[in-house]
């Protein structure tokens, strides 16, 4: 099963209003942010600088719009939108492609994707599935790679496993109603289970496959041209950032619900654990961002998740990270 990916021509973006706008307030640049996906909590950090003018301050007016990944990276590329926040798959996707790219903040230092099971049904490792049912959501999924990368570490092969594919918004529910026996998807929705009472054990993918979630990407003649605007961008949601990590998750999740993302409303316990027992600990933060700041690339992680992708065959052939992957630090505005 192969994934399409759609790209908006000129017309089409200036029709959705992806072009960037000519004049921002007064003393700040205009932007134009494209996010992966539609508005939801666990973008608060953006919200937050926005809302409490960390990007104004870094002389930005920043207008955010949503979209699929793949179309970020090209809309991005083209000059439709100065920024992105798509997956770091989608970055290596386009960037195997020819895209003219850079990853500027790896805002997620590693991925989210998972292995979800109830604990009832006595999995604790990869070996452990072999003869049950996994679910994924396609066969073209990162989740599913992940899937094939975790068995093959522990010995098995697809064939020793059940694998079905079940939609997005069926695959939660297919694992509480015992349909299948784990299901290979994002280690948030963990939280969702246990809050309806489910038992839930996890395998975090990035303990055997490293990967990003969530990163700032813009393009190669953006970051050369305005190199000011893309630290100044990444200047204010570091800040936001560290505003939420130092106690603040509670307005922060009030910020995001009640701007941005309203149908979340009633989840603010759910998300609260979401963002102390993931987040703050270990998405947002690593050893690394401890020495070098929020943001900092760990490039032997993005290589080996490049690598990966090129051994089976997800991009045509691997390149060095260094090529598209800045430090933040090392952007000079």
């Amino acid at each position: 099963m192969k994934r399409r990916t759609f790209l908006a021509s000129g017309a089409l973006a200036a029709a959705a209003g992806f072009l960037p706008r000519i004049a921002g307030a007064q003393g700040t640049e205009a932007v134009t942010l494209q996010i992966d996906g539609a508005a939801v909590p666990f973008y608060a950090p953006i919200y937050v600088a926005q809302e409490k003018g960390l990007f104004a301050k870094n002389g930005l007016d920043v207008r955010i719009v949503y979209a699929a990944a793949a179309d970020i990276m090209r809309n991005v590329a083209a000059g439709n939108v100065q920024f992105g926040f798509p997956n770091g798959d989608a970055v290596i996707a386009a960037k195997a492609n020819g895209l003219p790219v850079k990853v500027v903040h790896t805002t997620y230092q590693r991925g989210i994707g998972a292995t979800l099971f109830k604990t009832s049904k006595s999995i604790k490792t990869f070996a452990d599935l072999k003869g049950k049912t996994v679910a994924v959501t396609s066969l073209g999924s990162p989740n599913y790679l992940q899937l094939q990368v975790g068995l093959k570490q522990a010995g098995l092969k697809l064939e020793d496993v059940n694998v079905e594919v079940i939609a997005t918004g069926a695959i939660v529910q297919a694992l509480q109603a015992d349909k299948v026996d784990a299901i290979v998807f994002s280690e948030l929705r963990r939280y969702n289970l246990e809050a309806d009472g489910v038992q839930v054990g996890m395998i975090s993918s990035n303990d055997f496959l490293p990967s990003f979630g969530n990163v700032v990407v813009t393009s190669d003649r953006y970051l050369k041209s305005s190199p000011k605007a893309v630290s100044g961008f990444n200047a204010a949601l570091s800040e936001a950032i560290q505003w939420v990590i130092d106690g603040h998750v509670d307005e922060a999740l009030t910020i995001a619900i009640d701007k941005h993302a309203q149908t979340w409303k009633g989840q603010e316990a759910l998300l609260k654990r979401a963002f102390t027992e993931s987040f703050i600990p270990s998405i947002w933060q690593s050893p690394l961002t401890k020495q070098k700041g929020l943001g900092s690339a760990d490039l032997a992680a993005w290589q080996k998740n490049i690598d990966i992708l090129a051994e089976y065959k997800v991009i045509d052939k691997g390149f060095k990270a260094e090529d598209f992957v800045i430090q933040p630090s090392d952007i000079k505005g």
